[in-house]
């Protein structure tokens, strides 16, 4: 067994393709199957399914990768260990965030970090919680920003701050009238929301039940009227589609639009409570620090800030 090994086998677990696994390991297919399979000889067991193109991970398979993962971070804490003067600020950091906090969040945080750490470009990705679970706990990401609840094994989280929901309309809309309104207003309405897959959407469903899409109807059929993004949405309630609820930081640096209008919702307001997530294992402390003093001190419409939070262990 050896170190190369180790990667090839969750290279090969990630991909679910040994063509896709050897590019990403820089190796020819030959060589990481040999590796793979030699591997199971000496563990002797099998470690993943091989059915044509479909490559799956087996029980016993599974629990050997996610050691063979930690065995490679604890190689990386040594060699953190044996450099303990190096920057931690110096290198790239990876980091997610889910599409309803990436956008509104990076532009401000971009700025903030490149004064104090320089030296430590942002590797950015933008996806769904499930799949920057997946890449974090891989070592494909090295931090991720993500909505509470958020329970991993072996990963270690931070409350950010606390957002409230608002609600977006039409300007022309009757519930314009009112300061605030409360999820009883919006029963006949007809809400835009994300589509599935989007932990924003079912977190505004459960606050928020009368916000469940209604089916429009369209040319004889009927259909329930989603957006790939908040800001396809935004769109959708200018033209009279409909209304929709956002987090309040989408507002950060509001366009100015005539066609629409905002309403708070009525206290206590439906919101949820963001956080950073990153391993138990991760070696550079100090720039999870850096990041989180940094998204304190980013300028988002409407959120309260949660300065004092804690370290959440697994």
């Amino acid at each position: 067994m050896n170190l190369s090994e180790l990667r090839y086998v969750i290279a090969l677990a990630r991909e679910r393709h040994f063509g896709h696994a050897a590019e990403a390991c820089c190796v020819s297919q030959p060589t990481l199957s040999l590796a793979v399979k030699r591997l199971e000889e000496e563990l002797g067991v099998q470690l993943f399914e091989r059915g044509g193109h479909d490559i799956s991970v087996t029980p016993a398979g599974e629990s050997v990768i996610a050691q063979a993962q930690q065995a490679l971070e604890a190689i990386e804490s040594v060699r953190q260990a044996a450099n303990e003067g190096r920057d931690q600020l110096s290198h790239p950091l990876s980091i997610g965030a889910i599409y309803t906090i990436g956008p509104y969040l990076f532009p401000d945080l971009i700025s903030n970090l490149s004064k104090i750490a320089p030296k430590m470009p942002l590797m950015i990705e933008e996806n769904y919680t499930a799949i920057l679970a997946d890449k974090l706990k891989n070592g494909e990401l090295d931090v991720i920003v993500i909505s509470l609840p958020f329970d991993e094994p072996n990963i270690l989280t931070m409350p950010l701050y606390d957002e409230p929901f608002v609600i977006l309309l039409p300007s022309a809309h009757p519930l314009n009238e009112y300061p605030t309104l409360t999820p009883k207003n919006m029963k006949d309405e007809t809400v835009l929301l994300l589509g599935s897959g989007h932990c924003f959407r079912e977190q505004v469903i459960e606050a928020c039940p009368e916000c469940a899409p209604k089916p429009v109807i369209r040319q004889n059929s009927n259909e329930n009227v989603e957006g790939t993004s908040l800001e396809t949405i935004r769109h959708m309630v200018a033209t009279g589609a409909g209304i929709t609820v956002l987090p309040s930081s989408s507002n950060s640096q509001p366009a100015k639009n005539s066609l629409l209008s905002m309403i708070p919702f009525e206290k206590p307001a439906p919101m949820r409570r963001v956080a950073l997530a990153w391993r138990k294992s991760f070696t550079r402390p100090q720039a999870i620090e850096a990041l989180r003093d940094e998204i304190l001190q980013c300028r988002l419409h409407g959120v309260s800030m949660l300065r004092d939070a804690e370290i959440n262990k697994p």
